[in-house]
This record gives C-alpha cells, structure tokens and sequence, in this order.
C-alpha cells in the first residue's frame, strides 16, 4: 500500500480552522506569531470575514493548519507517507513534509508569497463545470482570448482565471455549453499569464535560500510529475503563473501500488476531486 497525502490550497479554508492543533502545537504557534507579528490563533479564529479573503491572510492561515495537520497526522500514526501532493498553496505544505524547508522558513515564503499575489493586477477566477479542459482551452481562444486555464481540477471541473470584466462575461461566453459557472472569493487572477510579474519578483526572492530537495515523493503543480534534483525554487517560481495540473497529478499516482489517499487539513475538497478523477478512469478502462 501506497500513502499519499494531499494538502488543499485556498479554497478549503473557513474560519475557525486550526481550532483543535493550536493547543497541540504551543511552540510552533509561538513561533509564527513572531514571523507574522502578530497571533495566527487570532487570524485564524477570530479574523473578520474581509481579513479571511484576503490572500495574504488565506494562504498564511492555510498553511500553518496544514502544516500542524501534517504533524499531527504523523504523530497519530507513526507513518510517514510515500508521497505528497498539495493543490497551489497546498504544494508549500508538502514541501514542508517532505523537508524541502522547516516549518518557518516555509511560513516566511509563503508569507512574501501572498503580499506579491496581493499586489498583482486585480482579477478574478470561476470555475467551468460540465466542460472537457480542451474544450474550455477552444472556447477561450476564441471568445475570451484574456483569460487562461488556471486549475485542472477534475474531468468536467476547469477553473478560469484573468481579469474581472472577462470572468464577469463567462456565462455568455460558455452558453449552454457548461453546466455552471461558479465565481470563485478570490481577488486575484491566479495561476495566468497576468502573475508573471509576481512570479518574476516571487523567483528573486526566492534566491536567498537554499532549499533541500525533498525526501519523499512530491508531485509538482506545474509538471504532474515528481521533483527531481534541481532546485526546487525553479518550479515554485513557475507554480504561480501555471495551471494546477491536478488531474494528471493524482493520476500519476494512482499508478502507484494500491494508493491510499488522506487529505490532510481543512475539509475535503480534495478528496471529493480524486473520487471524480478515480471515477472517469475506471470507466475509461471498463469502455477500453
């Protein structure tokens, strides 16, 4: 058997979460409440929903719940996974389990992380339902040229990324193509061409620092396929500017023998996006 956990990115966070870890972790909490100078049980908790959907506060929050998640999932059960995958933000956290970084210096990138997302150009995302990811790819090209493919989340679940007026227009650009079009809360055109700007300045900052390669499997976001030697800051660079390849990436590993998937964190977005994708391939491989 396989294990491999998965971390989720933004869109799983809620408040209240880390409730339960804080009082577990004392330490480590105490220790980002100095990076961030300020309390992340306060954010976490107590934040205003404002201050929750501003990606500089969701990314910080999701990635320290991860993280504690990820250290007490091990010390429950004494197991450390095969792999790791995190969806965007996520991916950080499998870093972290995989000991590209440590828990702070994974906080401090993740941080400077969303202050340059922040500052990007204003936009928007939504997610396609009920379209194949080529067909979205044609219909965009054609009737929406400003907007890219940001997530390739599951078959028939493709999310959309660019500027807010074209996000706005999706609707009547899909017709009855999709089935819905869903906007998601976020303040920023995210993996598109329109963070190149941010994934330029992200690559010079990231320079500072020597990062390990990982010690366990983990898959990256930008190529489906596991890291190899070279530096990771390579790919993290290119992650915020690139689709999340997700569908290919939890194939990938499905070809693992008897995988065995934990979500780890917040919700389970995740795991309800690997279901479909388990789902489509087996009735891919019953119609061969």
């Amino acid at each position: 058997m396989t294990l491999i956990h998965v971390f989720p990115g933004q869109g799983s966070h809620r408040p209240g979460i880390g409730q339960d870890l804080f009082p577990k972790f004392p330490h480590l909490v105490r220790q980002a409440d100095s990076v961030l100078g300020r309390s992340i049980t306060d954010l976490c908790l107590n934040a205003s929903a404002q201050e929750l959907t501003d990606t500089r506060n969701t990314q910080t929050a999701m990635y320290v719940v991860n993280a504690l998640s990820y250290l007490d999932a091990v010390r429950e059960t004494g197991r450390v996974p095969d792999a790791v995958a995190g969806h965007s933000l996520g991916e950080y956290v499998a870093l972290f389990a995989a000991g590209t970084f440590d828990f702070l210096t994974g906080l401090e990138i993740v941080i400077r992380r969303g202050e340059l997302m922040a500052q990007a150009p204003a936009g928007g995302m939504a997610a396609v339902m009920g379209i194949g990811a080529d067909r979205v790819r044609e219909i965009l090209t054609a009737r929406a040229p400003a907007l890219d493919v940001a997530n390739l989340n599951a078959p028939g679940q493709t999310v959309v990324s660019g500027p807010r007026d074209d996000i706005a227009k999706l609707r009547e650009v899909f017709g009855e193509e999709a089935q819905a079009v869903v906007p998601l809360k976020v303040g920023g055109a995210f993996h598109s061409r329109h963070m190149a700007d941010a994934a330029a300045e992200f690559g010079t900052f990231l320079a500072q620092y020597r990062l390990a390669t990982p010690r366990i499997e983990v898959i990256s976001n930008v190529t489906a396929r596991p890291y190899g030697t070279d530096d990771p800051a390579a790919l993290l660079t290119r992650q915020i500017a690139s689709p999340v390849r997700w569908t290919e990436s939890v194939e990938h590993l499905l070809d693992r023998p008897e995988p065995e998937f934990r979500e780890v964190g917040p919700g389970q977005v995740l795991t309800g996006l690997i279901a479909q994708i388990k789902t489509q391939r087996q009735a891919l491989s019953a119609a061969a």
